[in-house]
């Protein structure tokens, strides 16, 4: 993307935000989550202008219940031209259920993801499997997408800490990235997973990878439990990258991660660009409507500051005077 300069440095003229609430959001929740909740939460935020919503994963319903039932999803959804529905795809055994998916509804899936971490203890813990061997299982996942013509994209789960192993070394981060790289992913998002990053720490990373990687292949991924997401995010942004994860509401969590919470908030992440004259594609307002609907469906306030801001700013413009 083009960039521009801002009075914080140089910084992408637009950014491209990936909604990641209706999967790695929803998925944190402590009970499964209705099919038709999910669909209208995807279509709002198709809706609100968003040209990439993450919208399910073929896995395991005994380990991912709030996931059961992606494929009713994916065929209910209202698609909408411009935006992308990619689904995550673990495993050849979720590879497959992708393409029965694919085969028995006539619907293309386009895109599909596969997650790796930067940390052993970790993908353990979350897959089974050391990094090699996961990187393995991807190798012939994504061979296989590839083969039908979807776009495969990446993630590196605890690039900033890991709540077994600590620290992370920066070089860890790189080598999986280019792994995933070098196996067809167009695009790998580095993962703060336990929130712990600050600005500082994001610049040292981005710092290494942008001398190995094209910012145009990168993205982040940045959790808010220290309350640094939007820092962060616009830390990312200062080295051109020009791609963030974000969650609607501030959805989320990881069930192997204890204490971390949601991602960054869509709203928080659309209001801070559109402060600073960065372009998304998305409708405010539109978004914080999504935030609020799904909010009230799990019975709790949303957790997007901004949104909160709005909506205490709508009731005032109603209140008689």
């Amino acid at each position: 993307m083009s960039v521009a300069t801002n009075r914080v440095g140089l910084l992408p003229a637009a950014v491209r935000v990936v909604e990641v609430g209706p999967r790695d959001g929803l998925q944190n929740e402590p009970g499964s989550i209705p099919v038709a909740t999910r669909v209208a939460l995807i279509d709002r935020l198709a809706s609100a202008g968003l040209s990439m919503v993450e919208s399910g994963a073929f896995v395991s319903p005994k380990w991912v219940p709030q996931m059961a039932g992606t494929a009713e999803v994916l065929s209910a959804i209202a698609r909408r031209p411009g935006t992308r529905f990619p689904v995550l795809v673990p495993n050849m055994k979720g590879l497959e259920t992708a393409l029965a998916y694919q085969q028995a509804s006539g619907i293309a899936l386009e895109e599909i993801a596969v997650f790796s971490a930067a940390s052993e203890a970790f993908s353990l813990k979350n897959t089974h499997c050391t990094i090699d061997e996961g990187l393995a299982r991807f190798a012939e996942v994504t061979r296989a997408a590839l083969a039908q013509g979807w776009r495969v994209r990446g993630y590196v789960s605890v690039a900033f800490g890991c709540p077994y192993e600590g620290e992370v070394a920066a070089a860890r981060v790189l080598d999986v990235t280019r792994r995933l790289l070098d196996l067809g992913c167009y695009e790998v998002s580095i993962g703060d997973t336990t929130g712990i990053g600050t600005a500082g720490s994001v610049h040292r990373l981005f710092d290494l990878l942008i001398a190995q990687v094209p910012a145009a292949r990168l993205a982040g991924h940045f959790h808010d439990t220290w309350g640094q997401g939007l820092a962060n995010t616009l830390a990312m942004l200062e080295h051109g990258v020009a791609t963030v994860d974000a969650s609607v509401a501030g959805l989320g969590g990881c069930p192997y991660s204890p204490g971390a919470t949601g991602n960054v908030a869509t709203e928080d992440v659309v209001w801070m660009l559109h402060g600073m004259g960065i372009e998304t594609g998305v409708d405010f307002d539109r978004l914080v409507d999504a935030g609020c609907f799904i909010s009230e469906a799990l019975g709790r306030r949303t957790g997007s500051r901004a949104a909160r801001a709005r909506l205490a700013e709508r009731e005032r413009s109603q209140a008689p005077s």
